[in-house]
């Protein structure tokens, strides 16, 4: 019997596949993941436990628990700097990956285009094809990561482009858009009626000072932004994020929720509330840890004459290999003859061909030990 065509459309993540081979070579140092070392804050985890004990174990509103949606608007004009924010306009979600997809969903079409980074992170290309939409890449500036002008993105837009993902701190590159950059894509997109759907999933992690987002920076240009509590507060496993939407893309995004996943976990989101109301010097602690780590990582390059965008938040390293270099052949290579695992470029659209992706999230003893491997490793191509 056959299946439908659109499955077949979502890409393969070339990171799972490097994974899969370093997990079957036991010993190997995993610097391919995007996933904090930590494990979730024991207040977070108790917080849980005692929602479960007491019977806090039902469904819940499809757009989220109250307390929930109340303590990210708390957070948003805390943390984010958002002058005030509607609760009525949060929708949890599974994860970040489950706002972009219930955004997506509310956006476009069947043939709608969407213009996403390139590099950058896969989903925005496989959530695309999911929906039936066409992802087009646009280029970001291979030394900064910053975005490109109006002109290109004109090139790019034809009467089905419906919106464009930003993503800043940025994941591969770890670039941090200034608020310029920012604004200036922000009224590109008004300007022609393009929605903007910023990821701002590693919103608490600015290695050089408070980031600020699409919906801060340029108030006036229609924007959902999408975050999540996997990489601030360790809780990849939990499977809980969140969208702020205006209310008639939040009201469509709670109805895909509602066909896709009825509610997210009630139990997952009281552990949301502790982790947004609770003590913060855990997060605080975790991006001084991964800053560090940055500019360790980074020194050691320098000695080593590896090439990289300095990150200037979200926790990875963006390293050039030499142009001759298949990124991807590379990064297997690595895995069987070092027995470290790093992300291949070409996993990020094909921009990232000839660079690989280091996490920064693991420790920076293991981080030096898979930089000198990379060094090594180039240096036997050579």
């Amino acid at each position: 019997m056959k299946v439908a065509d659109r499955p077949g459309a979502i890409p393969a993540s070339g990171i799972r596949a490097v994974a899969a081979a370093a997990w079957a070579r036991p010993g190997t140092l995993h610097l391919e993941l995007g996933e904090p070392s930590y494990d979730t804050p024991a207040h977070i985890v108790a917080a849980a436990d005692a929602a479960a004990r007491s019977g806090r174990t039902h469904y819940g509103p499809t757009a989220g628990l109250p307390e929930f949606r109340d303590a990210v608007a708390a957070k948003l004009v805390r943390d984010n700097g958002w002058p005030d924010a509607d609760p009525a306009t949060v929708v949890a979600t599974a994860g970040g990956v489950g706002a972009l997809f219930a955004a997506y969903s509310a956006l476009l079409d069947p043939g709608d285009e969407v213009l996403v980074p390139d590099p950058g992170w896969p989903n925005f290309t496989g959530l695309a094809r999911a929906v039936g939409a066409v992802p087009v890449g646009y280029p970001l500036d291979p030394a900064t990561g910053a975005p490109p002008a109006a002109g290109i993105l004109d090139a790019l837009t034809t009467a089905r482009t419906r919106a464009i993902v930003v993503n800043s701190p940025a994941n591969p590159t770890g670039a941090v858009w200034t608020v310029e950059q920012q604004a200036a894509v922000g009224e590109w997109a008004r300007q022609r009626g393009v929605w903007v759907v910023s990821d701002e999933c590693y919103d608490r992690l600015g290695f050089d000072g408070p980031v600020r987002g699409m919906a801060v920076v340029a108030p006036d240009v229609p924007t959902v932004s999408v975050f999540s509590l996997s990489k601030s507060y360790a809780m990849t496993g939990w499977r809980v994020g969140y969208a702020v939407a205006p209310p008639n893309v939040a009201a469509a995004m709670t109805r895909v929720q509602e066909a896709t996943a009825s509610c997210v976990s009630t139990v997952g989101q009281l552990a949301g509330v502790a982790a947004l109301t609770g003590p913060q010097d855990f997060a605080d602690r975790m991006r001084a840890t991964y800053a560090a780590t940055r500019d360790c990582a980074t020194a050691v390059c320098d000695e080593l004459g590896l090439r990289y965008l300095r990150p200037g938040g979200a926790f990875y390293l963006w390293l050039a290999l030499p142009a001759s270099v298949d990124s991807e052949r590379f990064a297997f290579d690595l895995v069987e003859r070092a027995g470290v695992a790093l992300a291949p470029g070409t996993a990020f659209g094909p921009a990232g061909r000839g660079h690989v992706r280091v996490s920064l999230a693991a420790r920076s003893d293991d981080v030096i030990a898979g930089l000198s491997a990379v060094a090594d490793e180039v240096a036997g191509r050579r």
